[in-house]
């Protein structure tokens, strides 16, 4: 991996995520960010070092490349670190199954996920979109799926088995470009695809700001007086780029940490 020094990144934000209130301001600041604006008006993250990334996927090596960038800039994600200890890589295998599993994981507990992919994967191995659809309402149910998720695992397999959604191309596509693809899939949204960018294709700087587990960890690692919303989890998180994918991996480990005590 190469880096590509810069003595001074700045990082303007705009639009949806201008929006931030005077607790994100503060925050930004302490993280060392420069921040022009409160409220509407355009907020501008500068940040100073080398922070370079060649674009690649995270992987062990990088992994603890960008925990050494991001722990030497925020103490507070050090101190995570020091804590509760370096997070794991979190990967998924990338294609048909992961995704299947995502959709499955929307708004419901992890555990409850997890226990209708397994049922899913006795009744039809391998997984494979045809094996999938394949399978009738009344089986489906009983491994676990809702109807809404039913309807959404089928729109999933008939995309890939028509060619119209090809899990290569997104692979090969840029971060933008590979989210809106996969959005084209109705049951596959922000939240589902940003997972999908992260833990699959290892993206290094995804952050999936419709995350609840990140946002409640955000809060409690930052201090903030409330549960940051999407705009300010976007802001806060500029100052972590180019690995913010690595720094939701050391919140999601803070969150769980915090869970288990």
């Amino acid at each position: 991996m190469t880096n590509t020094p810069t003595t001074h990144k700045t990082c303007l934000i705009t639009g949806a995520t201008a929006g931030i209130g005077l607790a994100t301001a503060a925050v930004l600041a302490r993280l060392g960010a420069t921040v022009i604006g409160v409220g509407r008006t355009a907020a501008k993250c500068a940040i100073d070092g080398d922070h370079g990334s060649d674009g690649g996927s995270v992987n062990a090596n990088t992994l603890s490349h960008a925990l050494a960038d991001l722990t030497a800039r925020d103490l507070r994600l050090a101190r995570i670190v020091a804590d509760c200890g370096p997070p794991p890589l979190w990967a998924r295998e990338p294609g048909f199954p992961t995704l299947l599993h995502i959709i499955l994981e929307q708004q419901v507990s992890l555990a409850s996920a997890r226990a209708a992919f397994d049922k899913l994967n006795v009744i039809a191995d391998p997984l494979t979109p045809e094996r999938f659809l394949a399978l009738d309402d009344a089986t489906l149910k009983a491994a676990g799926f809702s109807r809404q998720k039913t309807r959404y695992g089928r729109e999933l397999a008939h995309a890939l088995r028509s060619g119209s959604l090809d899990l290569a191309r997104v692979a090969a596509a840029d971060d933008d470009a590979a989210r809106a693809e996969l959005m084209v899939i109705k049951g596959i949204g922000r939240w589902t695809a940003d997972i999908y960018l992260l833990m699959a294709l290892g993206r290094p700087d995804v952050w999936p700001s419709g995350d609840l587990a990140l946002a409640i960890a955000v809060r409690d690692a930052l201090e903030l007086p409330a549960m940051p919303d999407a705009a300010e989890l976007e802001a806060i998180s500029a100052c972590w780029r180019p690995w913010r994918a690595v720094a939701a991996r050391v919140l999601w480990r803070f969150y769980l940490a915090k869970k288990e005590s």
